[in-house]
């Protein structure tokens, strides 16, 4: 089973980042799994960048792949605010 597909929008509302693939599906991740995006202004999350692997903000530092959305992870560089 494939778990990859290439974006061909993405969008955002006040609480998630939809993801428009090419297989037809749309996906809507929260925004809190992705803090750069969730603080970011509404002009820096515009500037997203497609590639055939993932989604790039240069003006965020935040890179996230196709195949972790479809995978359910968010954001893997920071460190959990609830560890014990």
């Amino acid at each position: 089973m494939t778990t990859s597909a290439r974006a061909l929008s993405v969008d955002f509302d006040d609480d998630q980042m939809w993801v428009r693939l090419e297989d037809g599906r749309t996906v809507g991740v929260p925004l809190a799994w992705f803090p750069r995006l969730l603080h970011g202004s509404a002009e820096a999350r515009r500037q997203v960048e497609i590639s055939p692997s993932g989604l790039h903000w240069d003006a965020l530092d935040e890179d996230i792949s196709i195949a972790g959305i479809l995978a359910g992870r968010g954001d893997m560089t920071g460190s959990r605010s609830h560890a014990a």
